[in-house]
Order: C-alpha cells, then sequence, then structure tokens
C-alpha cells in the first residue's frame, strides 16, 4: 500500500519534485554538502591519526589529553557544538596572536574570523576528529606488537615504525568504518542549516518557505543525499577489496561482489549455459558437473 501510494498520492507532487531536482538553488546547495563533508573528514582523519598516535604514547601527558579530547567532544551534541562555535564571539569578541600574557601581534574581530563556514567546519571537523581517533587507534591495536618490537629492533624510531609498517597494515581495519564516518558526515552535515549554512538542506528550505511545497522539497533533497551515498558506498567497497587483498575471509577482495555475482549468473541463465559452480577453495579446482 505504502509503495502504491508513492505512485498514486497526488500530495507527493513528483511534478514540482522533476522540477526543482536539478535546479541552480539546489546545485549549490549539493556542492556546499560535498564540499563541507570533504573538508570535515580530511580535517577529522588529520586529527584522528594524530590523537590516536598520542593515545598509545607512553607519555603521559600526551596520553590523557588525548584521552580528554576524545571524552569532550564524543560527550557533547554536535549540533550544539555547531551553535557554540557560530555563538562563540560572545565569550571572546576578539581573536589574537602573540606571546601569552605579553605583546600581541596580529588581532581582529572574531565574527568576522567565524564565519558560518569556519563555524561549520569547526563544529565537523572537531567532533570527528575523536570518532576518528578511536577508529585509527582500533587499526593500530589489531596489528600484532610483536612487529613494533621487530621494528624497534632493526633501528626504527616509534614513529617510523607507526608511519612505515604499523599504518600501512591497520588500514585493513580503519577504512570500513572510514566509510562509514564519511557517509554519515554527509547527512551530519544537514545540521549546518541551523546556522544559516547555505547547504543541501538550507537551499530546499529556502524554496519550501517560499512556495510553501515542503514535502516535495524534502523528497528533492532525500534523493540527492540517495544518490551520493550510494556512490560513497561503492567507493567505499572498492577501497576496502584494495587493502583487504590477499586476507581470506575478511569480506573484502575475495571473489566478485554480489551485485556481480547475481549479474553473471543472470546472464549465463538466460544464454542457456546453466549455473555457474561455486567458487572452491583456494588451491582446488572447481568441480565439474556431472553428465
Amino acid at each position: 500500500m505504502l509503495a502504491h501510494s508513492l505512485l498514486t498520492d497526488p500530495n507527493y507532487q513528483w511534478r514540482v519534485v522533476g522540477q526543482y531536482f536539478g535546479s541552480g538553488l539546489i546545485l549549490t546547495g549539493l556542492l556546499r554538502t560535498l564540499e563541507l563533508t570533504v573538508i570535515s573528514m580530511l580535517i577529522g582523519i588529520g586529527i584522528g591519526v594524530v590523537l590516536a598516535i598520542m593515545r598509545q604514547s607512553p607519555n603521559k601527558i600526551l596520553s590523557e589529553g588525548s584521552a580528554v579530547y576524545i571524552w569532550f567532544f564524543r560527550g557533547t551534541p554536535v549540533l550544539v557544538q555547531l551553535i557554540f562555535w557560530y555563538n562563540v564571539a560572545a565569550l571572546y569578541p576578539r581573536v589574537s596572536l602573540g606571546i601569552p600574557f605579553g605583546p600581541i601581534f596580529v588581532s581582529g574581530s572574531t565574527n568576522a574570523l567565524i564565519t558560518p563556514l569556519a563555524a561549520a567546519l569547526l563544529g565537523l571537523g572537531l567532533n570527528e576528529g575523536a570518532y576518528m581517533a578511536e577508529i585509527v587507534r582500533a587499526g593500530i591495536v589489531s596489528v600484532e606488537q610483536g612487529q613494533i618490537d621487530a621494528a624497534q629492533a632493526l633501528g626504527l624510531s616509534r614513529l617510523q615504525a607507526m608511519r612505515g609498517i604499523v599504518l600501512p597494515q591497520a588500514m585493513r581495519v580503519i577504512i570500513p568504518p572510514t566509510g562509514n564516518e564519511t557517509i554519515g558526515m554527509l547527512k551530519t552535515t544537514s545540521l549546518v542549516s541551523v546556522i544559516s549554512m547555505a547547504e543541501l538542506l538550507y537551499q530546499a528550505e529556502i524554496v519550501y518557505e517560499r512556495t510553501f511545497q515542503t514535502i516535495p522539497l524534502l523528497l528533492v533533497a532525500s534523493i540527492w543525499y540517495l544518490i551520493v551515498t550510494s556512490i560513497l558506498t561503492m567507493g567505499q567497497t572498492r577501497v576496502e577489496r584494495y587493502f583487504g587483498r590477499g586476507v581470506r575471509g575478511a569480506g573484502t577482495g575475495v571473489g566478485p561482489s554480489p551485485w556481480r555475482s547475481f549479474v553473471r549468473r543472470a546472464f549465463q541463465f538466460h544464454a542457456g549455459v546453466g549455473p555457474v559452480p561455486a567458487e572452491s577453495p583456494v588451491g582446488f579446482p572447481p568441480s565439474r558437473p556431472r553428465a
């Protein structure tokens, strides 16, 4: 009944959806959404790697400082952080660069510095850094300690061993949740509409506040989110296969994807070839069908 109503209920106004789907205002918002997603994830990944390495450091100051950062940013809602950064001028009207408790070299208005774009990037990027830190730390912990000991026995410093040996192997564990975080970040950018950031949802709101066509414009935004999410999911699958190659049973890099398997089997049935034999374990030829 729900599927039938999607086509028959006139209140969906699919004609209006098609009218605004490729409009300039909506596409401008989509580009800003993609920009926020990419930049925020780059900030989050950079902060996350640094925090994860600090968390594994034997230095208590670095380790505890990383733990406090993760605790604070994971413990406060991202919406609250966005609103805080947007109104930070109420606490600090001016931002200065200089020597603490000494001379000031550069000073400027906080309102001029913290624009809606800057507030959005600070709120999304700093919050994402806390989650990425735990993801990267999980990847680092998944690498056997013996490999780190062997690298240090060869004369490599802890940082060199981390960069050249540990992180490349940890990528197989880091990539899947990072892909999920990227998809989540794409949808989280819709929160910046509360600080008047002209992303996809905000642009849709501008249109339906003028035309009172709320449902069709929300459908336009939802369809674009679904399209971009599907593209990111396919990209995530390919990256997982690349880093998971050679690892049997890891779910990546082993055999064709379910979609390719379905297409190949359907094509061979259509051609009258018959079903494709199941994949055999490594080292054994596939069994031949009996005559």
